[in-house]
């Protein structure tokens, strides 16, 4: 019975309404027999990285729609650009839309009766935000990623996202001229398609083809061209085969989906932001999923990918060379995968991979086990008195993993912003951005503009920053985030003055700082905790159900 859930509304006899409505779409009769396949766009004009997706859902529907016993129906969900809200008070919206894009899924699919679930995702959490609401409703879907942008270019130099947000401290250096800071503005983005490096759309579009919920290739091919086209059109059959043998999210995603999604990020380079996320769809699929995982899985697996922020190259040069298949390919035959998970494919992994081609000779992308990029994960999971209950730190080895300084306070970015542009951030320093969690700002924004304009003012292997907010996938530096207790709810970060001395120790996963108990004390009884910065509204709601960093960021276990 492919259409077990729909049948509830289009052949039951008592609801004649309910039919009488799917008949004004233009159905016939034998549609209503066929399994109804809900897609969901996270596609709006506003956004390179969502601006085509409902092109594309429409291709989805298309492939649908010629597969026999299937019918497609459309309908959309939400997104915020991180590109554009990052470093303004938008970027609060960000992390909510995460979980808003869950519930809105869910609630569509549960209160249509659709079948099996389509989700078109491209931006940072409509990847997630669609795994959640899959993980929650347990019926048949895929993920279908809008795929990645080209690079921009300008005066000979590839261009991507990270390129303007770093233009600005070189503007604030005095490194380039007016003209220039406005060419690479001009040229970044060339079009459609999410952030070109492995930031954390590309972060996840991959964890996600890991764990077996998209084709094969979904995570690498371009937004632009045939290879996105083929793969959408390719859905409805997939789909098919998914009803026919009620092959269900949970019976996909396992445990050791996770790890092969988990050593994935690790070989090749991903967003810290991957770390709450992947919490979070553990949490969807009843699967536990610590930051010790993290760490376990880090300590075994080496960085090989010369991928930016902190590499060379982009996922179009990936995409080129054997895309993700071809990296998970050679994980597999290194022993770093487990072949035996199944995919939406209805295939195990392994069966996947078997069809594929290797990574292409002489390719430079993907260095060989045996001559890593650093021979364990740059995700490092941090533990000391400034995070007691954990902290993220993205060390790929060019930062070193040792640094100590005093520290330096802001209680917001944008004091940080207004230092740098002054000149008054002192190589050495160690910068405390706090106040940013998911209770504090709140919202958890990224310090994407901070790490940014440190980086373009030429002080990234000089400062480290550290912060109980997020990072983008695009930041890189020595940095420490989702440090937790966050400072809103009393955590030690709250406490820390201007020159207090800071130690980040990579090697022994610490981060401290040096005061003793008594200090400590003492100034944790002149604090007073900030009141709550909005008192209706989505960020009131958000305030008041989400869970820490470390487990996750949800709001549905209030």
């Amino acid at each position: 019975m492919l259409n077990k859930y729909s049948r509830t509304i289009t052949q039951d006899e008592t609801q004649p309404a309910s039919q009488a409505m799917f008949y004004a779409l233009g159905l016939q009769e034998e549609d209503l027999n066929k399994a109804q396949v809900g897609i969901v766009s996270t596609g709006f004009d506003g956004n390179p990285c969502n601006m085509h997706l409902n092109d594309l859902a429409k291709v989805v529907k298309e492939g649908v729609n010629q597969t026999p016993d299937l019918l497609g129906l459309i309908f959309h969900t939400i997104g915020v650009s991180d590109g554009m809200s990052n470093g303004t008070e938008g970027m609060l919206y960000s992390l909510p839309s995460r979980d808003i894009i869950a519930d809105s899924i869910e609630n569509v699919a549960g209160g249509q009766f659709y079948d099996s679930i389509v989700a078109v995702v491209g931006c940072d959490k409509n990847m997630p935000g669609a795994m959640m609401a899959l993980g929650r409703l347990n019926r048949p879907g895929l993920i279908v990623y809008g795929g990645t942008i080209a690079p921009g270019h300008y005066k000979g130099q590839d261009l991507n996202i990270i390129s303007a947000f770093e233009a600005l401290g070189e503007k604030f250096a005095g490194k380039i001229s007016p003209e220039d800071f406005k060419g690479i503005i001009q040229h970044a983005c060339p079009g459609a398609g999410a952030c070109g490096g492995m930031y954390t759309a590309n972060t996840m579009s991959s964890a996600i083809e890991a764990m077996g919920m998209s084709l094969p290739y979904s995570s690498s091919n371009p937004a632009i061209g045939q290879d996105k086209h083929q793969e959408c059109l390719a859905v409805g059959k997939a789909m098919r085969l998914l009803l026919e043998r009620d092959l269900k999210p949970k019976d996909i995603v396992t445990k050791k989906s996770f790890e092969n999604a988990i050593r994935l990020i690790m070989v090749l380079g991903g967003s810290t932001n991957a770390v709450m996320h992947l919490i979070a769809m553990g949490k969807a699929f009843d699967i536990d999923i610590k930051l010790a995982d993290f760490q376990r899985l880090s300590d075994s697996t080496p960085l090989l990918a010369d991928l930016k922020p902190s590499g060379r190259y982009m996922m179009e040069d990936l995409h080129k060379v054997g895309g993700t298949p071809a990296v998970l390919k050679m994980m597999l035959a290194e022993g770093l995968l487990h072949g035996d998970c199944m995919t939406v494919s209805s295939k195990t992994m392994a069966e996947n991979l078997a069809e594929v081609k290797p990574l292409a000779a002489n390719q430079l992308i993907i260095k060989p086990l045996q001559e890593p990029l650093k021979k364990e994960g740059h995700i490092q999971i941090l533990f000391g008195n400034l995070a007691s209950q954990g902290a993220v730190a993205k060390i790929t080895g060019k930062e070193g993993e040792f640094f100590e300084g005093p520290a330096h306070v802001f209680d917001d970015e944008y004091k940080l912003i207004a230092d740098v542009q002054a000149g008054k951030v002192q190589k050495g320093e160690v910068i405390v951005i706090r106040y940013q969690g998911p209770k504090g700002a709140p919202g958890m924004p990224e310090m994407l503009k901070p790490t940014s304009a440190v980086m373009g003012a030429g002080l990234g292997k000089d400062v480290a920053l550290i912060t109980d907010g997020r990072f983008s996938g695009g930041s890189h530096g020595f940095v420490v985030g989702h440090i937790t207790p966050e400072a809103q709810l009393g955590g030690l970060l709250a406490l820390v003055k201007n020159g207090d001395k800071i130690t980040i120790d990579a090697v022994n996963n610490r981060i401290d700082v040096h005061l003793s108990e008594e200090e400590i004390e003492k100034r944790r009884q002149e604090w007073t905790q900030p009141p709550m910065k909005f008192k209706k509204g989505i960020l009131y709601k958000y305030y008041k159900t989400v869970s820490s960093a470390s487990e996750g960021c949800v709001t549905d276990e209030f």
